[in-house]
């Protein structure tokens, strides 16, 4: 299923807070890095499966959107923790 986003932070504080929360605060569905760049994640958890994760600038937000076949539940919860653009918190 794929899930996606807008908010405030830029690409790269998306990312270290996906990687920290993966790995922190998921305990018995933990994920950790497997492969990353400037706009994109990739991280792999029990038993192989996968959370592929991109970063898309657009102006001052960026739209976040995310992958995932096991992880659905998770992936949700990461989301609804990113802070809200300014003009949507409204």
């Amino acid at each position: 299923m794929t899930h996606e986003c807008v908010t405030s932070l830029d690409g790269a504080a998306v990312i270290q807070r996906a990687k920290q929360f993966f790995a922190e605060r998921v305990p018995h569905n933990a994920a950790f890095a497997e492969s990353e760049g400037p706009t994109y994640l990739t991280l792999r958890g029990q038993g192989g499966e996968e959370i592929a994760l991109v970063t898309i600038p657009n102006g001052t937000t960026t739209r976040v959107r995310a992958s995932t076949l096991f992880f659905d539940q998770a992936v949700s919860r990461f989301l609804s923790t990113l802070p809200l653009p300014a003009e949507m918190a409204a």
